[in-house]
């Protein structure tokens, strides 16, 4: 079954450069049905063709690919965002848990992006949920919520509802409000990308704590939060720590 792609970018050498790369690499699997410059071409591309494949610039002259999103009531597709260096942007795309190229773009990258797509050949069941969360973040709602997939879940959970996160190599445990502990297949240092500076520090090399969960800090070294857990703290990072939550 062939591939049906729209890619949807203001710039037109980056529209052609997507292009051939799907022609030299994917020629028996994709198509490129159509292109657009812009939100409202993009809509109407979109519901002329139903793609299964999207290539979508995050900022275009007439509009953000968040504000095209929301305009599609049924998104049956694969979406890969295109986007710039655009920090708040980036940190949108991966709150979501979601694909994105970076331009200009690394063909290496683009490739890995494809093949993901190609070798799963099933739209996001959660897209729906991993959209709404970044499109929060990217419009600066107050209350953040972050994506978490595991093995068999995903999970939209608000950062006020984390207490702490703790690493064990590739894996995070997420410890919530609610009791619940939330493992993925994350380290530490990607969790750290996703989660608000204001609200959650580094502590310790296996552990980031959510400030406001913390109640006090005792002499043996530890962070006393929610429900008398104690967090501890590295000598290294104690005078920033303690500087960050008390002062």
């Amino acid at each position: 079954m062939t591939i049906k792609a729209i890619i949807i970018d203001d710039e037109a050498f980056v529209r052609d450069h997507v292009r051939e790369i799907l022609e030299e690499n994917y020629s028996k699997e994709i198509v490129v049905v159509a292109e657009a410059h812009g939100v409202e071409k993009g809509l109407e591309a979109i519901e002329k063709f139903d793609p299964d494949l999207l290539f979508l610039d995050v900022n275009m002259g007439d509009g953000t690919g968040f504000d095209l999103l929301d305009k599609i009531p049924q998104k049956n597709f694969d979406l890969i965002f295109i986007t710039g260096f655009d920090e708040h942007a980036i940190k949108a795309i991966k709150v979501g848990a979601l694909d994105y190229i970076l331009k200009p773009i690394d063909d290496d990258e683009l490739l890995a992006a494809i093949d993901k797509s190609v070798n799963s050949r099933q739209s996001d069941s959660h897209l729906e949920k991993l959209l709404e969360v970044s499109g929060e973040y990217f419009r600066g709602s107050e209350k953040k919520r972050v994506i978490l997939k595991t093995t068999d879940t995903v999970y939209a959970i608000y950062e006020d509802d984390i207490i702490y996160c703790r690493s064990d190599g590739n894996y995070t445990t997420f410890y919530t409000r609610q009791m619940e502990k939330i493992v993925v297949s994350k380290p530490l240092k990607k969790i750290e990308e996703i989660l608000s500076e204001s609200h959650f520090i580094r502590c310790h090399q296996s552990y980031i704590v959510n400030k406001q969960h913390v109640l006090k800090y005792n002499k043996k070294g530890v962070l006393i939060v929610h429900m008398d857990i104690q967090v501890p703290v590295s000598s290294r990072r104690k005078d920033y720590t303690l500087k960050m939550i008390f002062d």
